[in-house]
Protein backbone atom coordinates (compact mmCIF):
# COMPACT_ATOMS: atom_id res chain seq x y z
CA UNK A 1 0.00 0.00 0.00
CA UNK A 2 1.51 3.00 -1.12
CA UNK A 3 1.70 6.46 1.80
CA UNK A 4 -0.81 8.06 0.09
CA UNK A 5 -3.17 5.33 0.60
CA UNK A 6 -1.97 4.51 4.41
CA UNK A 7 -2.78 8.62 5.14
CA UNK A 8 -6.28 8.93 3.09
CA UNK A 9 -6.90 5.74 5.02
CA UNK A 10 -5.68 7.49 8.02
CA UNK A 11 -7.68 10.63 7.69
CA UNK A 12 -11.03 8.80 6.79
CA UNK A 13 -11.01 7.21 10.34
CA UNK A 14 -10.12 10.43 11.72
CA UNK A 15 -13.41 11.77 9.51
CA UNK A 16 -15.67 9.39 10.64
CA UNK A 17 -13.95 9.52 14.06
CA UNK A 18 -14.89 13.32 14.52
CA UNK A 19 -18.59 12.54 13.22
CA UNK A 20 -19.25 9.80 15.53
CA UNK A 21 -17.63 12.14 18.35
CA UNK A 22 -19.49 14.91 17.22
CA UNK A 23 -22.95 12.79 18.55
CA UNK A 24 -22.12 13.04 22.63
CA UNK A 25 -20.36 16.53 21.69
CA UNK A 26 -24.16 18.30 20.49
CA UNK A 27 -25.69 16.46 23.05
CA UNK A 28 -24.54 18.42 26.03
CA UNK A 29 -24.02 21.45 23.84
CA UNK A 30 -27.84 21.69 23.14
CA UNK A 31 -28.33 21.44 26.63
CA UNK A 32 -26.67 24.82 27.26
CA UNK A 33 -27.34 26.85 24.17
CA UNK A 34 -30.74 26.21 21.96
CA UNK A 35 -31.09 23.52 19.26
CA UNK A 36 -31.77 25.95 16.22
CA UNK A 37 -29.24 28.74 17.72
CA UNK A 38 -26.76 25.84 18.29
CA UNK A 39 -27.23 24.51 14.32
CA UNK A 40 -27.30 28.32 12.87
CA UNK A 41 -23.80 29.21 14.40
CA UNK A 42 -22.26 26.05 13.07
CA UNK A 43 -23.61 26.19 9.54
CA UNK A 44 -23.19 29.70 9.10
CA UNK A 45 -19.79 29.11 9.76
CA UNK A 46 -18.97 26.52 7.89
CA UNK A 47 -20.69 27.99 5.02
CA UNK A 48 -18.79 30.90 5.01
CA UNK A 49 -15.40 28.83 5.32
CA UNK A 50 -16.04 26.54 2.10
CA UNK A 51 -17.20 29.71 0.07
CA UNK A 52 -14.08 31.65 0.69
CA UNK A 53 -12.07 28.57 -0.13
CA UNK A 54 -14.38 27.98 -3.20
CA UNK A 55 -15.44 31.00 -4.14
CA UNK A 56 -14.77 30.97 -7.58
CA UNK A 57 -16.79 28.01 -8.19
CA UNK A 58 -19.75 29.60 -6.43
CA UNK A 59 -19.27 32.36 -8.37
CA UNK A 60 -19.14 29.95 -11.43
CA UNK A 61 -22.68 28.03 -10.15
CA UNK A 62 -25.36 28.48 -12.48
CA UNK A 63 -29.06 29.69 -11.46
CA UNK A 64 -29.93 25.71 -12.07
CA UNK A 65 -26.93 24.85 -9.53
CA UNK A 66 -28.56 27.55 -7.28
CA UNK A 67 -32.20 25.46 -7.41
CA UNK A 68 -30.22 22.75 -6.93
CA UNK A 69 -28.32 24.21 -4.16
CA UNK A 70 -31.25 24.75 -2.43
CA UNK A 71 -33.10 21.81 -2.61
CA UNK A 72 -30.28 20.24 -1.44
CA UNK A 73 -29.78 22.25 1.74
CA UNK A 74 -33.47 22.09 2.56
CA UNK A 75 -32.92 18.07 3.11
CA UNK A 76 -29.87 18.52 4.94
CA UNK A 77 -31.90 21.07 6.83
CA UNK A 78 -34.68 18.77 7.48
CA UNK A 79 -31.73 16.12 8.46
CA UNK A 80 -29.88 17.99 11.09
CA UNK A 81 -32.63 19.78 12.76
CA UNK A 82 -34.38 16.43 13.35
CA UNK A 83 -30.94 15.10 14.59
CA UNK A 84 -30.16 18.09 16.65
CA UNK A 85 -33.78 17.68 18.67
CA UNK A 86 -33.74 14.30 18.77
CA UNK A 87 -30.23 14.61 20.62
CA UNK A 88 -32.40 16.69 23.15
CA UNK A 89 -34.58 13.50 23.78
CA UNK A 90 -32.30 9.96 23.38
CA UNK A 91 -29.02 9.25 23.62
CA UNK A 92 -25.81 10.00 21.70
CA UNK A 93 -25.60 6.16 21.18
CA UNK A 94 -28.77 5.51 19.95
CA UNK A 95 -28.69 8.51 17.87
CA UNK A 96 -25.45 7.77 16.14
CA UNK A 97 -26.93 3.98 15.27
CA UNK A 98 -30.34 5.25 14.11
CA UNK A 99 -28.60 7.97 11.73
CA UNK A 100 -26.33 5.39 10.53
CA UNK A 101 -30.06 3.59 8.99
CA UNK A 102 -29.50 6.42 6.00
CA UNK A 103 -27.06 3.67 4.20
CA UNK A 104 -30.38 1.11 4.67
CA UNK A 105 -32.91 3.49 3.62
CA UNK A 106 -31.29 5.59 0.81
CA UNK A 107 -31.56 2.60 -1.75
CA UNK A 108 -35.36 1.99 -0.79
CA UNK A 109 -36.28 5.18 -1.19
CA UNK A 110 -34.09 5.36 -4.58
CA UNK A 111 -36.61 2.54 -5.21
CA UNK A 112 -39.70 4.63 -4.15
CA UNK A 113 -39.33 7.51 -5.59
CA UNK A 114 -37.13 7.05 -8.86
CA UNK A 115 -37.76 3.44 -9.15
CA UNK A 116 -34.19 1.91 -8.92
CA UNK A 117 -33.68 -0.99 -8.81
CA UNK A 118 -33.31 -2.98 -5.28
CA UNK A 119 -32.28 -6.26 -5.01
CA UNK A 120 -32.97 -8.95 -2.28
CA UNK A 121 -29.47 -8.29 -0.18
CA UNK A 122 -31.16 -4.75 0.13
CA UNK A 123 -34.50 -6.00 1.11
CA UNK A 124 -32.99 -8.37 3.83
CA UNK A 125 -30.56 -5.16 5.22
CA UNK A 126 -33.79 -3.48 5.65
CA UNK A 127 -35.04 -6.13 7.39
CA UNK A 128 -32.18 -6.75 9.61
CA UNK A 129 -31.73 -3.08 10.75
CA UNK A 130 -35.57 -2.96 11.40
CA UNK A 131 -35.25 -5.89 13.59
CA UNK A 132 -32.06 -4.01 15.04
CA UNK A 133 -33.55 -0.68 15.38
CA UNK A 134 -36.28 -2.26 17.64
CA UNK A 135 -33.86 -4.52 19.74
CA UNK A 136 -32.12 -0.85 20.55
CA UNK A 137 -34.70 0.73 21.24
CA UNK A 138 -38.17 -1.18 21.65
CA UNK A 139 -37.61 -2.89 24.47
CA UNK A 140 -37.60 0.19 26.39
CA UNK A 141 -41.39 1.37 25.42
CA UNK A 142 -41.03 1.67 21.71
CA UNK A 143 -40.28 4.03 19.11
CA UNK A 144 -40.30 7.04 20.87
CA UNK A 145 -41.35 10.04 19.24
CA UNK A 146 -40.01 12.58 21.18
CA UNK A 147 -36.16 11.12 20.37
CA UNK A 148 -35.38 8.16 18.07
CA UNK A 149 -38.56 8.95 16.16
CA UNK A 150 -36.92 11.99 15.49
CA UNK A 151 -33.58 10.46 14.40
CA UNK A 152 -35.48 8.35 12.25
CA UNK A 153 -36.79 10.98 10.32
CA UNK A 154 -33.26 12.45 10.26
CA UNK A 155 -31.92 9.40 8.64
CA UNK A 156 -34.70 9.39 6.34
CA UNK A 157 -34.19 13.38 5.00
CA UNK A 158 -30.55 12.31 4.82
CA UNK A 159 -31.26 9.45 2.43
CA UNK A 160 -33.24 12.08 0.35
CA UNK A 161 -30.80 14.59 0.72
CA UNK A 162 -28.07 12.14 -0.78
CA UNK A 163 -30.45 10.92 -4.00
CA UNK A 164 -31.00 14.60 -4.84
CA UNK A 165 -27.38 15.24 -4.34
CA UNK A 166 -26.33 12.07 -6.52
CA UNK A 167 -28.53 14.42 -9.25
CA UNK A 168 -27.65 17.53 -8.83
CA UNK A 169 -23.58 16.49 -8.56
CA UNK A 170 -23.34 15.37 -11.54
CA UNK A 171 -23.75 18.28 -13.74
CA UNK A 172 -22.66 21.05 -10.73
CA UNK A 173 -19.25 21.38 -8.52
CA UNK A 174 -19.72 19.49 -5.28
CA UNK A 175 -17.91 22.10 -3.26
CA UNK A 176 -20.33 25.32 -4.79
CA UNK A 177 -23.07 22.74 -4.21
CA UNK A 178 -21.78 22.31 -0.65
CA UNK A 179 -21.69 26.12 0.19
CA UNK A 180 -25.35 26.92 -0.94
CA UNK A 181 -26.64 24.01 1.66
CA UNK A 182 -24.55 24.71 4.51
CA UNK A 183 -25.76 28.36 3.56
CA UNK A 184 -29.23 27.40 3.36
CA UNK A 185 -29.43 25.20 6.60
CA UNK A 186 -27.56 28.03 8.85
CA UNK A 187 -29.54 30.72 7.29
CA UNK A 188 -33.15 28.65 7.92
CA UNK A 189 -32.13 27.69 11.11
CA UNK A 190 -30.71 31.67 12.25
CA UNK A 191 -33.77 32.80 11.34
CA UNK A 192 -36.40 30.11 13.44
CA UNK A 193 -33.83 31.12 16.20
CA UNK A 194 -34.11 34.84 15.78
CA UNK A 195 -38.30 34.75 16.01
CA UNK A 196 -38.52 32.54 18.23
CA UNK A 197 -36.23 34.89 20.52
CA UNK A 198 -33.61 32.32 21.25
CA UNK A 199 -30.30 33.99 19.85
CA UNK A 200 -27.86 33.71 22.22
CA UNK A 201 -24.08 34.38 23.20
CA UNK A 202 -22.42 30.72 23.09
CA UNK A 203 -20.95 30.80 26.46
CA UNK A 204 -19.20 27.28 28.29
CA UNK A 205 -15.98 25.55 27.16
CA UNK A 206 -18.15 22.64 26.13
CA UNK A 207 -20.29 24.61 23.64
CA UNK A 208 -17.44 26.67 22.19
CA UNK A 209 -15.73 23.22 21.64
CA UNK A 210 -19.03 21.59 19.88
CA UNK A 211 -19.15 24.34 17.43
CA UNK A 212 -15.48 24.52 16.73
CA UNK A 213 -15.53 20.83 16.05
CA UNK A 214 -19.14 20.56 14.05
CA UNK A 215 -18.51 23.55 11.81
CA UNK A 216 -14.53 23.28 11.06
CA UNK A 217 -13.98 19.71 11.64
CA UNK A 218 -17.38 17.91 11.04
CA UNK A 219 -18.80 20.03 8.46
CA UNK A 220 -15.76 21.95 6.14
CA UNK A 221 -12.72 20.04 6.76
CA UNK A 222 -14.25 16.59 7.13
CA UNK A 223 -15.66 17.07 3.39
CA UNK A 224 -12.20 18.50 2.32
CA UNK A 225 -10.41 15.44 3.61
CA UNK A 226 -13.25 12.88 2.38
CA UNK A 227 -12.70 14.65 -0.93
CA UNK A 228 -9.10 13.89 -0.60
CA UNK A 229 -9.49 10.51 0.15
CA UNK A 230 -11.60 9.50 -2.31
CA UNK A 231 -8.73 10.43 -4.98
CA UNK A 232 -6.72 7.40 -3.91
CA UNK A 233 -8.75 4.88 -2.39
CA UNK A 234 -11.52 2.74 -3.98
CA UNK A 235 -15.25 3.38 -3.38
CA UNK A 236 -15.72 -0.02 -1.69
CA UNK A 237 -12.92 1.21 0.93
CA UNK A 238 -14.19 4.36 1.62
CA UNK A 239 -17.41 3.91 1.77
CA UNK A 240 -16.52 0.63 4.56
CA UNK A 241 -14.62 2.86 6.51
CA UNK A 242 -17.06 5.88 6.87
CA UNK A 243 -19.56 2.61 7.96
CA UNK A 244 -17.71 2.97 11.44
CA UNK A 245 -19.25 6.31 12.13
CA UNK A 246 -22.18 4.87 14.11
CA UNK A 247 -19.54 2.75 15.74
CA UNK A 248 -18.04 5.73 16.96
CA UNK A 249 -20.77 7.30 18.22
CA UNK A 250 -21.87 4.70 20.58
CA UNK A 251 -17.79 4.51 21.53
CA UNK A 252 -18.15 8.41 22.24
CA UNK A 253 -21.12 7.96 23.83
CA UNK A 254 -20.04 5.58 26.36
CA UNK A 255 -17.31 7.34 27.18
CA UNK A 256 -18.42 10.82 27.35
CA UNK A 257 -21.82 10.61 27.93
CA UNK A 258 -21.77 7.81 29.83
CA UNK A 259 -24.44 5.96 27.89
CA UNK A 260 -25.28 2.15 28.93
CA UNK A 261 -26.67 -0.09 26.92
CA UNK A 262 -28.18 -3.17 27.66
CA UNK A 263 -27.24 -6.54 26.38
CA UNK A 264 -30.41 -6.36 24.05
CA UNK A 265 -29.61 -2.86 23.21
CA UNK A 266 -26.05 -3.82 22.15
CA UNK A 267 -27.75 -6.94 19.75
CA UNK A 268 -29.79 -4.58 18.71
CA UNK A 269 -26.86 -2.16 17.54
CA UNK A 270 -25.07 -4.67 16.41
CA UNK A 271 -27.64 -5.60 13.74
CA UNK A 272 -27.53 -2.27 11.99
CA UNK A 273 -23.73 -1.98 11.67
CA UNK A 274 -24.33 -5.85 10.03
CA UNK A 275 -26.94 -4.09 8.05
CA UNK A 276 -24.92 -0.82 6.96
CA UNK A 277 -21.91 -2.73 6.33
CA UNK A 278 -23.70 -5.10 4.27
CA UNK A 279 -24.98 -2.79 2.16
CA UNK A 280 -21.74 -0.86 2.59
CA UNK A 281 -19.56 -3.89 0.95
CA UNK A 282 -22.36 -4.19 -1.94
CA UNK A 283 -21.26 -2.08 -4.71
CA UNK A 284 -24.75 -2.09 -6.87
CA UNK A 285 -26.86 -1.18 -3.21
CA UNK A 286 -23.82 1.61 -1.97
CA UNK A 287 -25.26 5.11 -2.38
CA UNK A 288 -22.98 7.72 -3.37
CA UNK A 289 -21.37 10.08 -0.70
CA UNK A 290 -20.26 13.37 -2.80
CA UNK A 291 -20.90 14.57 0.97
CA UNK A 292 -19.99 14.55 4.78
CA UNK A 293 -23.67 13.40 6.63
CA UNK A 294 -21.82 13.95 10.71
Amino acid sequence: MTGRRQRAQLALIGVAGVWGLTFPMVQDAVERLPAMTFLAYRFLTAALLVAIVFRRRLRELSAAGWRSGLLMGAFLTAGYVFQTLGLERTSASNAGFITGLFVVITPLLGWLVFRQPVGAPAWTAAIVSAAGLYLLIGTHGGLRADGDGLVLLCSIAFSAHILVTDRAARHHHTAALLAVQLGVCGTFCFAVAAIGGDLAVPRGGSVWSALIVTAVFASAVGFFVQTYAQRHLPPARTALILASEPAFAGLFGWAIAGDHLSAVAWSGAALIMVAILAVEVAPRLRPPRPLPEG
